[in-house]
């Protein structure tokens, strides 16, 4: 019988259609896969011998040094498999997202001898139609969390401030799942009375009230086989809170005035800026919904916390304004007045003043006198005895649906400032904002 040889590391590891390197405790390469050299190796350079983190960051030191979760470090003090979300470079010096999946290559003895590293790229940056942007250590390690959840089925609980973006977040989430390509719907208990929650949420029968002339679709129907973003969650009532644990628990809903269960699958992403933990305490909240919904929570970090996104999102905001790549790249002093505002109003607050400094700049060069924060605004509104709003404008005072030309004549009048905008319409921020994302779509289309 023909003795074969054992197949060498390298050939092994080619195995993996994915970049897959070998390294050791001194952060040294010592295998890499066909995949992984192709995607990292420069000039033609081999990268055997080199420091993993001069290959895939471009860096002198170890990513640690810059306050990212470094996997070689865990797997050697651990002796476990991990899992981070970190910015590489490919061979074409691009910056793109990659998941780590690393494990610890045991000795004889059990001690870790190497790590093991699969490098899976999640998304090539899409420009200004991104999702998602940022760099920071905070900002990676929510990604890498969202990464793990995304291709799941499990509900998730986004919890974090006002304008941090959970909306987004929840987008990214719907991305990334294998529902993708089915619907992602948005409801918004801030805005809306119990009532109208519960038959937005579950629909209503034709006569299931005055005024329900025919009969209406729930969003839980119009999200079948996608996604249900439930916005601002600890605003729902505790009887609503009863029928959202019920379609949990069962997977079917009842339209109001109806006698019928429907079945539906929908995926639940709920978010909150309120403290739910406290108000399960204070019977606020049900408990048995609250642990129904935070199978996965993920804490959507504050603006402030994330100091290294802020000029990444301006840039990126700048993308979507007509005319907003004329005022790149943003100079030293207008990223230097930037980075030293703590943003209560977090990213919202910064696309805000983003516009706001287009419109003041116009056709002339972005500059520092042009970033107008909220706290000076709220000044310059006393100093002009406006405490107290007006009453909106009869030209745009709400009486029926918003047009667009309502929309734009209120930011016309306000000079761009979403709040004063809003107030004027009869509306929220958030809904103003939801607005001109459509009016946007529809000028893109």
């Amino acid at each position: 019988m023909k003795e074969h040889s054992k197949p060498s590391c390298e050939q092994l590891i080619d195995i993996f259609p994915d970049p897959f390197v070998i390294i050791d405790q001194d952060y040294t390469i010592i295998a890499a896969n066909n995949a992984y050299r192709r995607h990292y190796q420069i000039n033609g350079d081999d990268i055997i011998g080199r420091r993993c983190h001069e290959v895939s960051h471009h860096s002198t030191e170890p990513c640690s040094k810059h306050g990212e979760q470094c996997p070689l470090e865990e797997v050697f003090t651990s002796g476990q498999q991990t899992q981070v979300m970190h910015i590489h470079y490919d061979t074409q010096g691009n910056e793109e997202y990659v998941q780590l999946q690393a494990a610890p290559i045991m000795d004889n003895k059990g001690e870790v001898m190497f790590m093991g590293e699969y490098v899976q790229t999640v998304n090539v940056h899409e420009n200004e139609h991104a999702l998602l942007v940022g760099r920071s250590p905070a900002y990676l390690h929510m990604l890498s969390l969202l990464q793990r959840v995304a291709p799941t089925t499990s509900t998730v609980l986004l919890l974090g401030e006002s304008g941090s973006g959970k909306e987004k977040v929840a987008e990214y989430v719907h991305h990334y799942s294998k529902r993708t390509n089915s619907p992602f719907v948005v409801v918004d208990c801030s805005t809306l009375g119990e009532n109208l929650i519960e038959s937005e949420l579950f629909g209503h029968e034709k006569g299931a009230f005055t005024g329900a002339g025919q009969c209406k679709k729930g969003l839980f129907e119009v999200a079948n086989g996608g996604t249900l973003f439930i916005d601002e969650l600890c605003e729902l009532p505790l009887i609503l809170q009863t029928r959202l644990l019920r379609v949990l628990e069962t997977g079917t809903i009842r339209r109001l005035g109806g006698n019928e269960y429907i079945k539906v699958d929908v995926r639940i992403i709920a978010a909150t800026n309120r403290n739910i933990q406290r108000m399960v305490a204070n019977k606020e909240f049900r408990q048995d919904l609250y642990y129904r919904l935070s199978a996965f929570p993920v804490n959507v970090p504050p603006l402030r916390d994330r100091k290294d996104d802020i000029v990444p999102l301006s840039e990126h905001f700048l993308h979507q304004i007509p005319e907003g790549d004329n005022h790149l790249p943003l100079s030293a002093e207008v990223i230097e007045t930037l980075l030293g505002y703590p943003y209560p109003g977090n990213v919202r607050e910064l696309r805000n003043i983003i516009e706001r400094a287009t419109i003041l700049a116009c056709d002339d060069a972005l500059r520092p006198e042009h970033i107008v924060f909220e706290d000076e605004l709220s000044k310059q509104t006393e100093k002009q005895g406006m405490n107290n709003l007006a009453p909106p404008p009869p030209l745009i005072r709400r009486r029926s649906r918003l047009s667009n030309e309502n929309i734009i004549a209120a930011l016309s009048e306000a000079s761009g400032h979403r709040a004063k905008a809003a107030h004027m319409l009869g509306i929220s921020e958030r809904t103003l904002y939801r607005h001109i994302q459509k009016l946007r779509h529809t000028e893109n289309v």
